[in-house]
């Protein structure tokens, strides 16, 4: 029998190097696909904005080179500055109330079982399939009523958009809590609201953090709601409402300035990123995993 074994062995040990290998170039194309638009983003930031049209695809050197005259430009024109604190403002702000919410909604709704309970993750879930252009018109017809355009009227636009997505998403990382670790916990003498704070919360850390970065890169890119409700003639214009001004008519458009911008829009999200992917990665582990 041992004999019979040991050419299908070899066999597999053969093709795994081959294996690797496609997948490695699978991986590769993969990688050139997703970060070939930010490279042609960056590259031509530093070019000279006729040369962008001219050439696109050429790299800033010689005469196409233009230092950082684009990013002056474009702060000079755009107000970039304090439309990046309205958004960090907006977007910090959403954050910490859809996360803080959320993740006490999706673990009371997966631990309480009844029938109302079971009432509003049916409703968290359809709301995840109604498309924004159906609500688009009444909500900033009830946000004009309530006169929620302003930041802090955001935050709580964005509370309510966001709050479908991720109470689905946390309560399935719920569901992997065993409950003999709350019990041993009432058992001790905490409280429901202690269990929650000083047991729960904390091992919801990583998905919590997923959630997060979710919904920091909606609420930062998003420019129809805020475009919508708050409007152009206001002090409180995010990024990329003012961004898109730069987009003139009949050619106009400022490419170089345009695209130097949309670097400096990128940069705080791909920090956030790289700073918490350690606990993504660790929350979609630990999710997969039943207690």
């Amino acid at each position: 029998m041992s004999t019979k074994a040991a050419p299908i062995v070899a066999t597999e040990e053969r093709s795994n190097p081959v294996s690797k290998a496609i997948l490695y170039i699978v991986l590769i194309a993969l990688t050139l696909v997703f970060l070939g638009p930010l490279f042609f983003i960056l590259m031509n930031s530093f070019k000279g904005r006729l040369f962008i049209s001219d050439n696109p695809f050429a790299l800033p050197l010689g005469d196409y080179f233009a230092g950082i005259q684009n990013y002056v430009t474009g702060l000079e024109q755009t107000g970039f500055l304090a439309a990046a604190g309205w958004s960090f403002f907006i977007t910090i702000g959403s954050l910490i109330l859809i996360v803080f919410f959320c993740a006490m909604t999706a673990y009371y709704i997966t631990r309480v079982k009844t029938w109302w309970t079971n009432l509003l993750y049916l409703f968290f879930v359809f709301s995840m399939i109604v498309p924004f252009q159906m609500v688009m018109f009444p909500t900033v017809k009830i946000a004009d009523i309530l006169h929620l355009d302003n930041p802090i009227g955001m935050i709580l636009l964005y509370l309510g958009f966001g709050a479908p997505l991720s109470v689905f998403i946390i309560s399935g990382f719920v569901k992997s809590i065993p409950l003999e670790i709350e019990e041993a916990s009432m058992i001790d003498g905490c409280g429901p609201v202690q269990n929650y704070f000083r047991i729960v919360m904390p091992m919801l850390k990583p998905v919590m953090i997923t959630v997060a970065i979710l919904n920091a890169m909606w609420v930062w890119n998003d420019y129809l709601l805020p475009y919508l409700v708050i409007g152009l003639s206001t002090p409180y214009k995010t990024i990329p409402v003012v961004v898109q001004q730069l987009v003139g008519s009949r050619g106009s458009n400022d490419m170089g300035a345009l695209m130097a911008m949309l670097v400096l829009a990128i940069i705080p999200i791909i920090i956030f990123y790289l700073s918490s992917q350690k606990h993504i990665i660790e929350g979609v582990v630990a999710g997969a995993v039943k207690g």
